[in-house]
């Protein structure tokens, strides 16, 4: 029998999880649960570039906590913990900057993006992927699943690991990106990537009449009832597949090439559909709206097991740069 990978990924908690996290990353780590090594974790540390405010990080990584425990991530199958619980992290941040040439880093799009929005231009926005390449080596980690707007940063952390290795002698484990082609980016309400900074998201816990309203506001062309329609560049057929059955989607895909077709009618069973998907997960996070310290107990043991892997890499890591002068 193969030995199992090692698959690592985390997600902000800065908002309320939507359709997009959910597809884009969050879907993946629970089936990766019963196959590989899953290492999930909520990056509350990268989450300080864009929260100033200590209670809404707070109650925002306790609330992320509980939507994935509901959703499905088994602390018992996993590696389930909180960013900030593991300090060798950080600590690995600092040594990894001393490898990290500055072109590498203005190289990325994803800072130049960030700040063309707003985002104050902050040291940690800059350094975002020597720390996001810390959390990746510190695990030896095998596979990163990511949106295909954070490929860049897999290449970076990759870029790191070898000049490091090549520095250092053989310390990481060269990491590998995991993109899901056809959920690369799942599209939002107006047809751009599916994000909380563009205010366009379908939340997967939001009440039943907001969420309805949200799938009645998909931006759709202005195609006539009566006239032939194209769902290859249809928003609404993009999210209406994510939830359909194979025979749904041949279907729809007929009924938009060849037949009437009324957009809001697929909203309304769209919203359906999706209303129903989620229905036992609702369920499963009130039990955990009710008992929150059971939530911070699950986190603290998770961190507890990944720490003991994190700190085992510390150490090698130590000796190769010398800071364990003690050690000859």
């Amino acid at each position: 029998m193969s030995e199992k990978k090692r698959i690592l990924s985390g997600i902000q908690p800065s908002g309320r999880l939507h359709l997009g996290n959910y597809f884009g990353m969050m879907k993946r780590m629970i089936e990766y649960q019963d196959k590989e090594d899953l290492f999930c974790f909520l990056v509350n540390y990268h989450a300080l570039t864009t929260i100033s405010n200590g209670n809404k990080l707070r109650k925002e990584t306790l609330s992320a906590a509980m939507d994935f425990l509901a959703l499905g991530i088994d602390p018992e199958k996993s590696y389930f913990w909180v960013q900030s619980d593991i300090p060798e992290v950080t600590e690995l941040t600092w040594i990894l900057s001393n490898v990290t040439p500055l072109g590498l880093l203005e190289r990325c799009h994803s800072y130049k993006d960030k700040v063309a929005r707003g985002i104050s231009p902050s040291h940690g926005l800059f350094a975002y992927p020597v720390l996001m390449a810390a959390d990746i080596l510190i695990f030896q980690s095998n596979i990163v699943p990511v949106g295909k707007d954070q490929k860049q940063h897999v290449e970076v952390a990759r870029d790191i690991a070898i000049k490091f290795n090549n520095t250092y002698g053989d310390t990481f484990v060269i990491p590998e990106e995991e993109i899901q082609q056809d959920l690369a980016t799942v599209p939002g309400l107006d047809g751009q990537k599916m994000a909380k900074s563009y205010d366009n998201t379908v939340e997967i816990f939001a009440d039943e009449k907001t969420m309805k309203q949200k799938v009645m506001s998909i931006v759709t062309d202005s195609t006539p009832v009566d006239q032939p329609k194209n769902p290859e560049t249809c928003n609404l057929f993009a999210i209406y597949k994510l939830f359909a059955n194979e025979d749904q989607v041949k279907e729809l895909d007929d009924k938009y090439r060849n037949k009437p077709l009324k957009y809001s009618e697929i909203k309304k069973e769209l919203f359906g559909m999706i209303w129903e998907y989620f229905a036992e997960a609702r369920q499963e996070r009130k039990k955990y709206e009710n008992s929150p310290g059971d939530v911070i107990n699950i986190l603290k043991k998770g961190a507890g097991k990944a720490r003991k892997i994190a700190g085992n890499t510390l150490q090698q890591i130590l000796k190769a740069v010398g800071l364990n002068y003690f050690d000859f």
